[in-house]
């Protein structure tokens, strides 16, 4: 009897040291041992993105191969550590958005040097099954994904925040700069604002007057994400550009530059 008191003792004394333990816990660690993962930590991206990509966007590649094995580090991380439902919306868009680039970056460096990233596979593309956003190279947990499903089955249809196409960035020329720097949950709305600001007010990605707007591909090819939930291409142009523009503005599409975005 005095021996069974005694282990019930122990057993409550055990457990009260545990909670006391856990009391003092990361609350994001504590989330990563029920959930199994916590969240990407995105600083090796970061440094890369700093030492690589200029204020233009631009890219040095040859930079990046060099440093390869450390870039390999960071692939291999999100490789390792997909979003769990725990994670916060913003921390899951933050590891997709850099997921997308960081790839994106790799796949010119596998076959690096290249013009463009469109004289990377099939000589005839047919969207979704041939281009090069289409091949299935990401490994994300058990299986491969490609450029395409990260965009378009995840982010776009996922998310529905249009600001991504500020944030993706397909190594062209006209798509929007590759910041240098990596997303993160924490300042991830500050900086899809940014891009939006910089994308639009660049005169060589979008040339806009009062009267006239000649406008980013991206707002032809991507006309229902800016027109979703009752707005418009109008309203997202001057939510961004110092010039605005109105109904009566005429809008026409610039024509999409593909050479690769490097120094």
């Amino acid at each position: 009897m005095i021996r069974t008191r005694n282990l019930t003792r122990v057993g409550l004394l055990a457990g009260l040291i545990l909670l006391l333990s856990m009391a003092f816990i990361n609350p994001r660690t504590a989330l990563a041992a029920t959930t199994g993962t916590a969240p990407v930590d995105h600083s090796i991206f970061d440094q890369l993105l700093k030492k690589y990509v200029d204020e233009r966007g631009q890219v040095n590649y040859k930079g990046f191969r060099k440093d390869q094995a450390e870039f390999k580090k960071y692939l291999e991380l999100l490789s390792r550590n997909p979003p769990a439902a725990s994670w916060s919306k913003n921390e899951q868009m933050a590891y997709w958005i850099n997921a997308y680039n960081a790839f994106t970056i790799q796949l010119i460096l596998d076959h690096y040097p290249v013009q463009s990233i469109k004289d990377i596979g099939s000589k005839i593309q047919i969207p979704f099954v041939t281009t090069p956003w289409a091949i299935k190279f990401i490994p994300v947990g058990k299986e491969k994904i490609s450029l395409d499903n990260i965009e378009h089955g995840t982010l776009r249809k996922k998310f529905d925040d249009p600001r991504i196409h500020f944030a993706l960035v397909c190594a062209s020329k006209s798509c929007p700069r590759l910041r240098n720097e990596a997303y993160v949950a924490e300042k991830l709305d500050s900086q899809l604002n940014d891009q939006g600001r910089d994308f639009l007010n660049n005169p060589a990605k979008n040339a806009i007057s009062p009267k006239q707007a000649s406008l980013s591909k991206y707002f032809d090819w991507y006309k229902g994400d800016w027109k979703d939930k009752g707005k418009s291409i109008e309203e997202w142009v001057n939510r961004y550009s110092n010039t605005k523009i109105n109904s009566s503005t005429k809008i026409s599409f610039m024509d999409y530059n593909w050479n690769l975005n490097e120094q």
